[in-house]
């Protein structure tokens, strides 16, 4: 579901752009946004109250955290408040480079919840647990995605 939130939104983005909305010009920008869209999208799970079922919730997500990290119910809220501050940043021209660079770290300290939940067959919103040679991929994407909307883009050079 987050892969076709994220994929919809870029390309949503991207057709404003076609349209002549100057912001959404560029595949880059786009799909920073995109992943934004993603991003508050995933955060709002975070802060879901236990007895809210039609979606993954907070115990959800506490129950992602693998054993060895202390204090998962903070560790959750925390990696919400960070998802939604990474989304702001994304958006802001001047925030992006250092939003994208935090958000790729912060994807690879949350693959091991989402590893955990994959091979313990944790449940969101009742739903079956997302097997893993979905998730790891998946994180892979919102890393190289999170790092492209990070970087700068080419300037071509003018002939002397």
């Amino acid at each position: 579901m987050t892969v076709l939130v994220l994929l919809a939104a870029t390309l949503a983005f991207r057709l404003l752009g076609a349209l002549g909305v100057s912001r959404f010009a560029t595949w880059r920008v786009s799909a920073a946004h995109g992943l934004a869209v993603m991003l508050v999208m995933t955060a709002s799970a975070h802060f879901v109250p236990a007895g809210v079922t039609f979606m993954p919730n907070h115990a959800d997500m506490v129950a992602m955290v693998p054993p060895f990290v202390p204090f998962p119910a903070f560790v959750v809220l925390l990696t919400g408040v960070l998802e939604l501050a990474g989304a702001a940043g994304l958006v802001l021209e001047r925030f992006r480079r250092p939003a994208g660079v935090c958000l790729a770290l912060l994807f690879l300290a949350m693959l091991p919840a989402n590893v955990h939940a994959a091979l313990n067959d944790v449940t969101f919103g009742g739903e079956p647990a997302t097997p893993l040679w979905q998730r790891v991929p998946e994180q892979v994407l919102y890393i190289g995605i999170a790092l492209w909307a990070a970087s700068e883009p080419s300037r071509v050079r003018s002939p002397r």
